[in-house]
């Protein structure tokens, strides 16, 4: 890992930007300067909060799955970035967890992104991270943006719905996106970021 880096997410794990969190800051991060994906997903859950590990929980399970990587696959920092949108857990609302703060992805992202030089897909887990990284261009709602992959790619883009089993709902009302896409998802990550190392 180049010092750079592993001096950025020193201080990202460092960072006491939002003090008033619920349950305090414990920033969650993984990269590695040679790796070829990248995921950014919302925040991390109060599980991922006390473990400090990322998507160690349910969510984690199923998006290991959809991308069909191994633990040691998905937990290598060579292999894989994982860059939340805000990257500690924001507590407890009415329903599931607080948005993901919003401070955190303009004072770090950009530095982030710039000592990656090999990621070759990035995939937006959430209508949080499609809505900053695709802007304009992404669709109607997260069905319309996830049906639409195929327009993103070119870019380096993969937009996913949130793996969570609160999306019970989601995935029952949308079943050609386990039974379609998930596959083609596997094929992607695997080509594009794996080939040479399997």
């Amino acid at each position: 890992m180049s010092e750079p880096l592993t001096a950025l997410l020193e201080a990202i794990r460092a960072c006491r930007a939002c003090s008033d969190l619920p349950h305090g800051p414990g920033p969650v991060v993984q990269a590695g300067y040679g790796a070829r994906l990248r995921i950014i997903g919302q925040a991390p859950g109060r599980k991922v909060h006390e473990s400090r590990v990322p998507w160690d929980d349910p969510s984690g399970v199923r998006l290991r799955d959809w991308l069909g990587l191994s633990i040691d696959e998905f937990y290598d920092p060579e292999n894989v970035a994982i860059i939340p949108m805000g990257f500690c857990y924001p507590g407890k609302a009415s329903s599931g967890d607080n948005p993901p703060r919003s401070e955190c992805a303009p004072l770090w992202h950009q530095r982030l992104m710039a000592l990656l030089p090999n990621v070759s897909l990035t995939i937006l887990i959430g209508h949080y991270a499609q809505g900053c990284y695709l802007g304009r261009n992404r669709k109607g709602s997260l069905e319309e943006t996830v049906r639409a992959w195929r327009d993103y790619l070119p870019g380096g883009w993969l937009p996913l719905p949130h793996p969570s089993p609160r999306n019970r709902p989601w995935f029952a009302r949308n079943p050609w996106f386990e039974a379609e896409l998930v596959p083609e998802v596997r094929s992607v990550v695997r080509s594009l970021c794996f080939q040479e190392r399997t």
